[in-house]
């Protein structure tokens, strides 16, 4: 029986990832920079530019947005440390997805490099 650890190792072996020092120049060069985390967890902090799409949802959002459904698109990926993202690029490759990186100890690795972070602020109420 696989793990989830099995399946990011295979899913690795089949995508290209990207380390921080390549991480800029991709993103900059990207159509779309993703985060494939859960929405509290890019609403606590992402790296600039990015669009949340978690990863249970990707697939059907870029197969039922017609602006995403391109497969010719660069795409750059990440999550927490870089599982989801690799299982996430491993599927859009499957989807026909020409041109997809993910970064490579995802946004711990960004964080930890102290790379820009955007946190959303919430309006304050009186």
């Amino acid at each position: 029986m696989k793990t989830a650890h099995d399946l990011v190792t295979a899913a690795k072996t089949r995508i290209h990832e990207i380390n921080l020092q390549d991480a800029d120049a991709a993103i900059s060069e990207a159509d779309l920079l993703i985060d494939v985390r859960e929405t509290d967890e890019f609403h606590a902090g992402h790296i600039p530019g990015a669009i949340n799409i978690p990863r249970g949802l990707l697939e059907f959002k870029l197969s039922n947005q017609p602006e995403l459904a391109q497969r010719d698109q660069k795409l750059v990926l990440y999550c927490k440390t870089s599982g989801r993202a690799a299982l996430a690029a491993c599927s859009l490759k499957d989807m026909g997805y020409l041109h997809v990186l993910s970064i490579e100890g995802g946004f711990d690795a960004w964080s930890a490099a102290n790379k820009a972070i955007d946190t959303p602020q919430l309006p304050a109420f009186d």
